[in-house]
């Protein structure tokens, strides 16, 4: 094992024991539940937005080791960008879990969630990894769409 893949698992573990992102979010502007009924991993996605600049973010719920590091390192990498630049990293991170992308200036804009990449080679974790990503997906591609789909805009 490389130095540089001891230091991501080290991440992975210190977000997925530890993660100061895992709690209820006051003032939410949108909720969302995000599941894998593959192996019981089920996150309550929160969100407060500032215009398009995602302000906050935090999560509730339970699942293995990989599925909460990598809710809490997505919200790490995504707070404080716009709705535009949030897009072009969750796609990103979905490319590269999916080994559709090894660009490398792509995958510096992922920053710690770069950790992940060697998930690619566990195809039973890959949803694990993809969860949060894909419900933050589904939060932004609705915004402003309140009432729509599975959404509760909570303000």
């Amino acid at each position: 094992m490389d130095d540089l893949t001891e230091v991501y698992n080290e991440l992975i573990m210190e977000h997925s024991m530890n993660s100061y992102n895992k709690k209820k979010l006051e003032n939410a502007d949108y909720s969302e539940i995000g599941h894998n009924p593959n192996c019981g991993d089920e996150i309550t996605l929160e969100v407060k937005l500032k215009g398009d600049i995602i302000e906050d973010m935090a999560f509730l719920g339970h699942g293995c080791a990989i599925s909460q590091a990598s809710t809490s390192i997505m919200i790490d990498t995504l707070k404080g960008k716009t709705i535009k630049e949030a897009k072009e990293i969750i796609k990103i991170f979905i490319e590269m879990i999916k080994r559709e992308t090894k660009n490398e200036e792509d995958l510096k804009k992922l920053e710690d969630a770069i950790a992940f990449k060697n998930v690619a080679n566990m195809p039973a974790r890959v949803k694990c990894a993809l969860l949060a990503w894909h419900t933050i997906e589904d939060i932004l591609d609705k915004n402003g769409n309140c009432g729509t789909g599975s959404i509760n805009c909570c303000n």
